[in-house]
């Protein structure tokens, strides 16, 4: 038997589990969710050519939840069968006897649920025996440390290779699942500077489908390309300047964003865009979209981990928040309809000015080009932003000198509005694909 058809035979019997819980469950409660998380897969890691830890894995519980009357309860279990679902069905409404009441607990709405399951190509199963996967991870090190002698020794390699079926059902009569699978390569270098100083990056590749993942060479180049450009940093007298984010650096920006409009957060009154739904919140060319059904998506889904049907959908339009992400819950309590967010976002498109790299540094000119932040200094309340940061200081719109040990300031407001451009390339390997973003001015504190 295949993994294909292993799989197809799994998905048989964990939505059989789901039903007889939810079977169990409707007897004795008011309402019910049950959920599965199936994975299996192998990681492999190495460290200077030499393997280092090989796992495999296979592990899912099915997570039951119970609503009677205003109070909810939750329990899990690993064994499937029917006399461990029915105890853990008792458990959980046990637990639904102890809870607080809340009057906005339950499952999402029943007219809202996915009905009609979409096959989004996110299925493309790889089983790599353990040497090849070691092979693959050596490989990415081995032209890493080819790359430049600087380059004096690898902080590790992996290869990844996971597949699993996502099963969800509640007392609506709702019952789906999917299958989908995930792979990766990374490869972290050391190089050596002038005066014996040590610099670390990394690179890596991630696919639905192995085979449209980057090679484990080019891996382990753009690993090394990277560190040795970060080589003998300078430090930066304190200023203010143009700020560009590259392209993996600026999916973080539009994550704060993902928090700023959080149901959780907006119910709580803990977000610095509590009621902005509607007003411009970036410059009137910038485009958000979401696109929940892209083929082989890294973020795509049919459902969200409530069960709720996924749309297409327009976050910024022009500059303007379109939308909340509320989950059903969060949507009670600020009376308003959920949007299929629980579980998080589904491949968001950030519309581009059209400029490549290296016409974003020439637009900039002179400032601060950004390739990593530290630390947690993002105030979501009041959108004070802080972090420490590393990259390159650009004259002339050319790249002269790394620099590090620095510190980048400002609110996120005035962030998101102070938006210049966004490059056109690309970032695929992330939830949000944006380009590298300009900013026209963030004060930068250094020596």
């Amino acid at each position: 038997m295949d993994v294909r058809e292993q799989v197809a035979h799994q998905r048989v019997e964990l939505e059989a589990a789901v039903a007889k819980a939810l079977e169990v469950a409707g007897k004795q409660a008011d309402a019910a969710e049950v959920a599965i998380n199936k994975t299996t897969g192998i990681s492999v890691s190495t460290r200077m050519c030499e393997v280092e830890n090989v796992e495999f894995n296979s592990d899912g519980a099915l997570g039951i939840t119970v609503y009677r009357g205003n109070r909810k309860g939750s329990a899990s279990t690993s064994d499937l069968s029917e006399a461990a679902i029915a105890q853990t069905v008792a458990a959980a409404l046990d637990i639904a006897n102890y809870t607080s009441e809340d009057p906005f607990a339950g499952p999402g709405p029943a007219e809202l649920m996915a009905r009609n399951i979409p096959d989004l190509d996110l299925f493309h199963p790889d089983e790599p025996e353990p040497d090849h996967a070691a092979a693959v991870a050596i490989a990415a090190e081995e032209a890493a440390l080819a790359f430049d002698p600087r380059v004096k020794q690898s902080d590790g390699a992996s290869y990844d290779s996971h597949y699993g079926v996502r099963v969800y059902g509640n007392s609506h009569g709702m019952l789906a699942s999917y299958a989908s699978s995930r792979h990766s390569i990374s490869c972290c270098v050391i190089g050596e500077g002038k005066n014996g100083n040590m610099e670390r990056d990394y690179s890596y590749t991630t696919s639905r489908l192995a085979s449209d993942m980057w090679t484990p060479e080019r891996v382990g180049r753009h690993a090394a390309e990277r560190t040795v450009s970060r080589i003998d940093p300078q430090k930066l007298t304190t200023r203010e300047a143009p700020v560009m984010f590259a392209a993996d650096i600026a999916t973080g920006l539009f994550g704060h964003l993902v928090m700023g409009i959080s149901g959780a957060n907006l119910y709580r009154k803990s977000s610095f865009l509590l009621d902005k739904l509607g007003e411009q919140v970036f410059p009137e060319w910038l485009n958000i979209s979401e696109r929940p059904h892209i083929l082989r998506g890294m973020a795509s889904t049919p459902f969200d981990s409530e069960g709720l049907a996924t749309y297409d959908r327009e976050i910024i339009t022009d500059g303007a928040l379109q939308t909340y992400l509320l989950t059903s819950y969060a949507a009670r309590k600020m009376k308003m309809q959920p949007t299929g967010h629980a579980g998080g976002i589904h491949n968001w498109l950030v519309s581009s000015t059209g400029e490549s790299f290296e016409q974003m540094l020439k637009k900039m000119d002179r400032g601060l080009l950004v390739t990593e932040l530290m630390g947690q200094g993002v105030n979501i309340i009041t959108g004070d932003y802080s972090r420490g940061a590393a990259g390159f200081w650009v004259e002339n719109g050319q790249i002269q000198y790394p620099v590090s040990e620095i510190t980048i300031a400002g609110n996120l407001k005035d962030m998101m509005q102070n938006i210049v451009a966004i490059g056109s390339d690309t970032e695929t390997r992330s939830q949000i694909l944006t380009g590298s973003m300009l900013l026209d001015s963030m004060k930068i504190a250094g020596e």
